[in-house]
């Protein structure tokens, strides 16, 4: 059995941890340094949670990291002596590079993954690069792991701001673009409830069409809605007199740089 520890058990790692403590193979356990914030988030989990990190680092395994950014270079420090070269450390914060954490655990085998909160509901979206003393297996393993709560794609880690702004950001973006059709609707007289559903579950079945396009270019999907001369055509048209590729390249661009800064 694996034992699997959280040091932070947020939002993120809750989400991991929801989606994989069905798994008979795994023992979870959490930290939280706080007394009041373990009591809590033990019961909302349903797992043990430990005031102390570097006691749940000696128990585990496979150690993810779901702290703050800014919070996880002293975290590292303070469990580096008992970051064995056995154990798989898994940073899941935002814009730390896989050489910042090297470099305080020196002989560790270290994975970096981009989660986002659509592990909630089991359909996360993941990036993953390992470092330097991590191994194709490792990789593997935490892919296996994430697999029943989302999907993974392996990139270098020059990529993982680019995976920061697509899929860590993007649940936020499409949020906004769901709202914002729903809206359109209800000022054109449909109901708020009404068209934020329609907007919604389009949004849902747009995306798994994509995925069950096989070779098929998205150009393709696109064009077998926005028939010239109809409704979709006309609302295309629209789209890119507002260039909307120019906007959402400026979006995925600028939060790429904010990502970049993190790392900093």
């Amino acid at each position: 059995m694996k034992q699997i520890g959280f040091i932070g058990c947020g939002k993120m790692a809750s989400a991991i941890i929801g989606g994989i403590k069905q798994n008979k193979n795994f023992v979870i356990k959490g930290s939280e340094v706080n007394a009041v914030f373990a009591k809590s988030a033990s019961q909302r989990l349903g797992i043990e949670v430990l005031t102390d990190n570097k006691e749940l680092v000696k128990q585990s395994d496979i150690i993810f990291i779901a702290t703050k950014p800014n919070q996880e270079v002293d975290v590292l420090n303070e469990i580096k002596d008992f970051a064995t070269p056995e154990k798989l450390i898994v940073s899941i914060c935002a814009g730390n590079t896989l050489t910042k954490i090297e470099n305080v655990l020196n002989n560790s085998k270290v994975i970096r993954i981009m989660p986002n909160t659509p592990a909630l509901v089991k359909l996360g979206m993941f990036g993953v690069c390992k470092g330097s003393k991590a191994k194709d297996e490792d990789v593997e393993t935490i892919e296996n792991m994430l697999s029943s709560i989302g999907k993974c794609i392996t990139v270098n880690e020059k990529q993982m701001d680019i995976v920061t702004a697509i899929s860590g950001s993007g649940p936020a973006f499409f949020y906004q673009v769901i709202e914002d059709m729903a809206r359109a609707g209800e000022k054109l007289g449909l109901e708020y409830e009404k068209s934020l559903t329609l907007a919604a579950q389009t949004a849902l079945g747009s995306a798994q069409m994509v995925f069950n396009r096989g070779e098929t270019p998205v150009q393709t999907l696109i064009d077998n809605v926005a028939t010239k001369g109809g409704c979709t055509f006309v609302g295309i048209e629209e789209m890119k007199k507002q260039n909307s590729g120019k906007f959402f390249y400026d979006v995925i661009e600028k939060t790429t740089k904010k990502a970049e800064e993190l790392g900093k």
